[in-house]
């Protein structure tokens, strides 16, 4: 637990006042002590996170509170004993999408912050997660769900929730508003009275978007956050994060004020639970994803790489890492507290915003014929002219790398998904390992097609038994799961893989990704994962491959998909 101390508190207030007076002028005088009088009255509840801040061994797993299912069973009583039999400590934490009261979007239609969804189990249930792995909670901070107590009170015209969500008026300018989504961006709601209210929508009408610039809702989404820390999470996913804050005439998005927001939360959460983490979530170009670290030090620990997935799987439908390759190019160390989120796959689909200015039209092209190829969807969102765009790939990854024509698809998928994950387990930052994929799930077509969700394809519920049977007989989820261990085990042991160590892409050959990690120091060693179905030779890299144990001496030779992580001299 952390102290509250007077030095504190005054440190706070000091970090804190010039931000909530730019955000709420003239009314700072009223919102900045209620914000120090939430951390004060939080600060006993919170427990001290174990670590100080990421290493080498932290991996996280993403994952549904549902994601598994067993007769009789709470499902986050079955996905604890799922993790302790299967997974274990291969993983140092477990992200949870969101656990609560939902009615739309598969969890992120949130009806009660504060509440577990009785339907997965307790906040006991999740306490018991807590005793194997370090927990990562959602804040779906940007939105409710129409049927949340919040909505309906502000619908009734209750003076609790006045102001809490926004109505723009004719006046409002919404012409370079940026859309994730093709439906419209307000809708109407009655209200009891019979008038109707016409209420800010940005992915959807039963996700309604909070106004932050009223106090109120700052001050409630804040007490929400603080109870997730509460509660043990040791990191907060701030779920679509870059929409908070409308003002009229602009993008509405990634607007100053919601990077005020962030600095407000950050400077709390290190007040009173040092060594929590905050990871910001916004699908959007790498060039406005890197503004959510701020000086590296006042905003996000965490940044998602939504570059990395699309850019990934284009270099194995080429067969060349270059587009890749000059990406993480730039790529580098972040700041001592602040460092990258690493993912493939999520529970949403493939980001293809993120590829802008990083890949052509036609190498987006090519993705999206790969993912129709292989029975995915593709999903769009409309351009601030009105023209639509492809917005994401809606498939499951390991499906994604295997080339249609391949004779053995599974194989392939286990081959190809280790190496794609080898990258993702190199790259500077901290990597998140999607379930389905440490599992060598396939596609849920027959899920997508049924719900007419295109992202259901890869979020199928699987059944706990018949899992442990699959694990026995399938080659797949068996040589996914034994490979990724190895491959998570096996960077445990090496600090040149911290998420703080240097990071600098080598030119080899446009085949092989070479990333030499923590360069001059005696950690330094350096990855190297072959693209491409041919095999490569590599006369410049030498050294002893950690991962097999062999001695490389006249150059690297990587077989097909082949990858290696090599040290100098003995080990």
């Amino acid at each position: 637990m952390t102290e509250w101390t007077a030095d504190g508190g005054d440190a706070l207030r000091a970090r804190l006042a010039p931000i909530v007076e730019n955000l709420y002028p003239g009314r700072d005088g009223e919102v900045l002590p209620q914000l120090l009088a939430l951390a004060e009255r939080w600060a006993p509840r919170i427990p001290r996170a174990d670590r100080e801040r990421p290493d080498q061994g932290t991996a996280y797993l993403i994952t549904y509170g549902d994601a598994f299912r067993r007769e009789g069973e709470a499902p986050l009583h079955t996905l604890r004993d799922v993790l302790r039999e299967h997974v274990r400590d291969a993983v140092t934490d477990v992200h949870l999408l969101p656990i609560y009261p939902w009615t739309s979007d598969d969890g992120f239609g949130v009806v009660d912050h504060r509440e577990v969804n009785p339907a997965l189990g307790t906040w006991d249930d999740v306490a018991d997660l807590r005793a194997d792995h370090a927990l990562m909670l959602d804040f779906v901070a940007n939105h409710l769900s129409s049927s949340s107590p919040w909505f309906r009170g502000w619908l009734a015209r209750n003076p609790r929730y006045a102001g809490y969500f926004l109505e723009p008026g004719e006046d409002f300018d919404t012409s370079r508003v940026v859309r994730p989504r093709t439906t419209p961006l307000t809708h109407e709601y009655e209200r009891p009275d019979g008038t109707v209210a016409r209420a800010w929508t940005t992915f959807g009408p039963d996700q309604v978007d909070v106004d932050p610039s009223t106090p109120a809702v700052l001050l409630d989404l804040t007490d929400v956050l603080l109870g997730y820390l509460s509660h043990g999470a040791t990191t907060v996913r701030l779920d679509a994060i870059g929409f908070l804050w409308k003002r009229s005439g602009t993008t509405c998005i990634h607007l100053p004020e919601t990077h005020g927001v962030i600095r407000i939360w950050r400077a709390i959460v290190d007040a009173i639970a040092p060594g929590a983490l905050l990871l910001t979530e916004t699908n959007v170009p790498h060039s406005d994803n890197i503004g959510y670290f701020g000086d590296g030090s006042d905003e996000a620990n965490m940044v998602y790489q939504f570059a990395l997935p699309p850019l990934v799987l284009h270099s194995f439908v080429t067969g060349r890492a270059t587009a890749l390759a000059r990406w993480a190019a730039d790529i580098r160390p972040v700041s001592p507290t602040a460092t990258w989120f690493n993912f493939l796959a999520s529970h949403d689909g493939i980001g293809i915003r993120p590829t802008t200015g990083l890949l052509t039209d036609e190498d987006r092209a090519l993705l999206v014929d790969r993912v129709r190829a292989r029975g995915g969807r593709v999903s769009t969102a409309k351009r601030q002219d009105g023209t639509e765009d492809v917005y994401e790939l809606n498939t499951n990854y390991l499906d994604a790398l295997v080339d249609p024509a391949d004779p053995d698809p599974d194989a392939a998928a286990v081959v190809r998904g280790l190496a794609a994950h080898a990258i993702l387990l190199s790259l500077v930052g901290v990597p998140a390992i999607y379930y389905h994929s440490l599992l060598g799930s396939g596609q849920d077509r027959e899920g997508m097609e049924a719900s007419d969700i295109a992202r259901r394809i890869n979020r199928e519920v699987l059944d706990a038994d018949r899992l442990r049977a699959e694990l026995e007989t399938s080659d797949r989820r068996r040589g996914m799961l034994e490979g990724l261990r190895v491959l998570l085990e096996t960077r445990r042991g090496l600090p040149g893989f911290s998420p703080f160590a240097d990071q600098a892409v080598e030119e080899h050959d446009e085949r092989v990704l070479v990333v030499r990690r923590a360069a001059g120091t005696p950690h330094e060693l350096v990855a190297a994962v072959n693209v491409s179905a041919e095999e490569v030779h590599l006369p410049a890299l030498g050294g002893v491959d950690v991962l097999t144990g062999t001695r490389h001496e006249g150059g690297l030779r990587l077989p097909p998909h082949g990858y290696a992580w090599l040290v100098p001299g003995e080990r």
